[in-house]
């Protein structure tokens, strides 16, 4: 694989410069705070397709309009056991962030709870909701589409039709939880922005041409681009696969069905006379304790992790892991040494900054 250039930004630093630059475009300094520390996390967390590389792209959108701050969820319908919320196309990392503490809350006093949440800004990592259940020892399922977004060959195709609808499934066990948390194309999005930026390269079958040809090009799907600048998904003639073939294509028209068309959100298509692009999520939040024996739940859980982890490596250099552990090890070493960012990325960044008039160190 091709080397690429990062350099490492301190935490502080990009916390400060996020916090200003979303405060700069109207969010007041609780919600600044609040979508920069959920960008960070993502770096953090390994997961730099939706991390801080995504500033100057919220920021257009909430020039636009696309994307408001300062939004509430609205209660659609609300069964006691199941509620429907609209976001009002408020920035995911609060209106996703309120729709979990809801469904948290009820699973903590009834046992379960079911959330639909519709036409919310982009949410982000979704894996960062299952670990805001996981603290509270709820388990949680999150399906999710992007209405509007439409980026995603199915399997045996060319063309698009899904976007990259993730799946998450977090877990609480004793010491380390399980969050698996991952989006059924060949790769996010954002793993081909981030590419795009002079970041990690993409696998060289990522993505797919009109004529069949498998790309490892970003190009495939922005179409031209300047070095350092925005990026259009509109403008390129391929697409990102579906991962895993048949199986990956499935569970993405089920994440569009459930996250799209159930939630009101809206299923993957052509973007209509909104003129933008919105999240759907059906989330599943169920407490342990109301299905019995908590403690045996946790015990249980943890021993069977424990054993699927010791079996014997295929490459004694690789150990066997399970859902979160990369993103733990990434987590620690990145919160001690910063967060790499290839110099496109940073200086796309900077700019955004200083367009707003925030100073950039």
């Amino acid at each position: 694989m091709a080397s690429y250039v990062t350099v490492p930004i301190p935490v502080a630093t990009l916390q400060s410069v996020i916090e200003s630059i979303f405060q700069a475009t109207g969010c007041d300094a609780k919600e600044a705070h609040r979508v920069a520390e959920h960008l960070i996390g993502a770096n953090l967390a390994g997961h730099d397709s939706h991390g801080v590389g995504r500033v100057p792209r919220y920021v257009e959108w909430l020039q636009q309009g696309f994307v408001l701050a300062g939004q509430s969820v609205e209660t659609i319908t609300d069964g006691g056991a199941f509620v429907l919320l609209d976001g009002k196309f408020g920035l995911g990392q609060s209106v996703a962030r309120q729709a979990a503490a809801i469904g948290i809350e009820r699973a903590l006093a009834n046992g379960s709870c079911i959330v639909g949440l519709r036409s919310a800004g982009h949410v982000g990592r979704i894996g960062e909701y299952a670990e805001q259940a996981i603290e509270q020892g709820i388990l949680s399922i999150h399906f999710v589409n992007v209405g509007g977004s439409v980026l995603v060959a199915p399997f045996g195709g060319v063309e698009r039709r899904f976007s990259t609808a993730p799946c998450c499934i977090g877990v609480p066990l004793d010491g380390e939880p399980v969050v698996l948390d991952f989006a059924t194309s060949r790769v996010a999005e954002g793993k081909v922005l981030v590419a795009s930026n002079g970041g990690k390269p993409l696998p060289g079958d990522a993505l797919i041409e009109a004529d069949g040809t498998l790309s490892g090009d970003p190009h495939t799907l922005y179409g031209d681009y300047e070095q350092i600048g925005p990026r259009n998904a509109a403008g390129g003639t391929g697409a990102i696969r579906a991962f895993g073939d048949h199986k990956g294509s499935g569970l993405a028209m089920i994440c569009e069905l459930l996250g799209g068309v159930l939630t009101g959100s809206g299923a993957c298509g052509p973007i209509t006379e909104r003129g933008r692009i919105c999240n759907g999520m059906l989330s599943i939040y169920l407490s342990p304790k109301h299905f019995g024996d908590e403690a045996a739940f946790r015990a249980a859980g943890r021993a069977y992790v424990d054993w699927v982890r010791s079996a014997q490596p295929a490459d004694p250099a690789l150990p066997v892991l399970a859902p979160g552990d990369p993103e733990r090890a990434l987590r620690a070493e990145r919160t001690a040494n910063g967060v790499p960012l290839s110099p496109d990325t940073w200086e796309g960044i900077r700019r955004c900054a200083q367009s707003l008039g925030v100073a950039v160190p």
